[in-house]
């Protein structure tokens, strides 16, 4: 099983940047589709962002198209999630998930139960 870590978040002004990344170990992350979820105070975990094993295909939730972008670097058995134009509705506890699939699958993968492994999140804070 894949452990995963992620790491990156902090306290940011609105209109600034974040870039988070998910360091994955035990085995290879290109063996996994990836994705980033949030949780805010309060409220239920949601999907943000996904990407299929070979970076091909990537997915977003409405309110962050545009402004964020997930990529993958294989070699480093990495993940990020480049935030920009953050806004005081992105804070949240951001995770990072992994669930094995095709290599050319286009499938996004947007519920929480799809995903096998998670980390323990990184809190990202947006002040207005």
């Amino acid at each position: 099983q894949v452990q995963l870590v992620e790491s990156g978040g902090g306290l940011v002004q609105a209109g600034g940047s974040l870039r988070l990344s998910c360091a994955a170990s035990g085995r290879t992350v290109s063996s996994y589709h990836m994705g980033w979820f949030r949780q805010a105070p309060g409220k239920e975990r949601e999907f943000v962002a996904s990407i299929n094993r070979n970076g091909g295909s990537t997915f977003y939730t409405d309110s962050v198209k545009g402004r964020f972008t997930i990529s993958r670097d294989n070699s480093k058995n990495t993940v990020y999630l480049q935030m920009n134009s953050l806004e005081p509705e992105d804070t949240a506890v951001y995770y990072c998930a992994a669930r094995e699939s095709s290599l050319y699958s286009r499938t996004a993968y947007y519920a929480e139960s799809e995903y096998g492994a998670w980390g323990q999140g990184t809190q990202v804070t947006v002040s207005s």
